[in-house]
C-alpha cells in the first residue's frame, strides 16, 4: 500500500512540472528546449517562465535562420516586438542548437524561419 501512494505523488509531481512548464520540450530552472526538424519546429508554441532561456535544437541536416515575427499566407512578416530578446537571422546550424533570451518581459512572441515558410514557434512568457 505505502509503494502505490508514494507512485501517486510520483506521478502528480510530474504532472504538475508538465502542467507549470506549458511545454512539450525539456526544461530546467532556467531553459526551455525546443527542436525542429527538417522544416518546423516539433512542437507549435512554448511557455516560458520570466527569466528562462529557450534553446533551438536542431535535429536535421538543414540550416534554419529565425527571426522575430510570423508567416501569415506564405508571406513572411517580420515584426519588432517590444520586451522579447533580439531575434534577427539567427542560424541554427545543421544539428546544432542556439540560445534565445532570457525572456525577461511576460507576453506572447512570435518566431518564425524565413528559410522554411510556415514554420512558427508561439513563445510565451508568464
Amino acid at each position: 500500500m505505502k509503494r502505490w501512494g508514494l507512485m501517486l505523488v510520483a506521478i502528480l509531481t510530474i504532472a504538475a512540472l508538465v502542467a507549470a512548464c506549458g511545454s512539450t520540450g525539456s526544461t530546467s530552472a532556467t531553459m526551455v528546449t525546443v527542436t525542429t526538424n527538417a522544416s518546423n519546429f516539433t512542437q507549435s508554441s512554448v511557455t516560458l517562465k520570466k527569466g528562462q532561456t529557450l534553446q533551438i535544437t536542431n535535429t536535421a541536416s538543414d540550416i534554419h535562420m529565425l527571426s522575430l515575427g510570423r508567416w501569415r499566407n506564405g508571406v513572411a512578416q517580420p515584426e519588432q516586438e517590444p520586451g522579447a530578446p533580439a531575434v534577427s537571422n539567427l542560424q541554427v546550424p545543421a544539428q546544432g542548437s542556439v540560445t534565445i533570451g532570457p525572456w525577461n518581459t511576460p507576453g506572447t512572441y512570435s518566431i518564425y524561419c524565413t528559410i522554411h515558410p510556415n514554420m512558427m514557434l508561439k513563445v510565451t512568457v508568464r
